[in-house]
């Protein structure tokens, strides 16, 4: 949803404020470094064990509701397994420098669906191999990754600790390296702060 409505921010912003031009980059970041590898856990148990089952129950039927509302609508589903998130950041880190902005937001786009409506888990290879080759990205070029735990890890760990040290969950907005917002913003939010971006230069 946070993708979405930022889409939305930009879109107003285009109009509201024709001069300024917009550069997203996707920063890595991990809510559960210590989260197994491979397709790792079921989903909707550790939902339940952080958040209660009492409140996954509320949760769920609203996350599905909103989704609907998006757009395009997000079928939000709560199936599938969650694993370790790393390798699927170094694949949207190559994403960038491969095909600069464009090919990384087409990436973060399938991966995201994978996740949050396809039951798939990040944690596993053949499923980031399949969908950020949906986006756009080298299937060779992908295995070359995924086969080298090296590539990259570095760069992204340095982003981790750059981008992350403030950053306690997403999503989380960091606007002209000045604005910091965490959450789902609403469009209109985040368009208020590319107008306070503007107005400090």
């Amino acid at each position: 949803m946070g993708k979405r409505r930022l889409e939305d921010a930009i879109a107003k912003a285009k109009i509201a404020l024709p001069h300024v031009e917009f550069d997203v980059n996707w920063r890595p970041f991990q809510l559960n470094p210590s989260a197994p590898t491979g397709r790792g856990v079921d989903k909707q148990e550790m939902y339940i064990q952080k958040f209660g089952r009492e409140r996954v129950e509320a949760m769920i039927p609203r996350m599905l509701a909103t989704g609907k509302t998006m757009d395009p609508p997000i079928h939000f589903s709560y199936g599938g397994f969650t694993g370790n998130t790393f390798n699927s950041h170094r694949v949207i880190f190559a994403a960038k420098e491969m095909g600069g902005a464009a090919l990384q937001d087409k990436v973060v786009e399938q991966l995201f669906k994978a996740y949050f409506e396809d039951e798939q888990s990040m944690g596993e290879d053949a499923v980031l191999l399949d969908y950020a080759n949906r986006a756009g990205m080298d299937t060779t070029a992908i295995s070359a990754i995924l086969s080298d735990e090296k590539m990259h890890s570095d760069a992204v760990r340095q982003e981790m600790k750059s981008f992350g040290q403030h950053c306690s969950g997403v999503p989380f907005f960091i606007i002209d390296n000045k604005f910091a917002l965490s959450g789902a913003q609403e469009a209109d939010t985040l368009l208020d702060v590319f107008q306070q971006a503007c107005d400090a230069k």
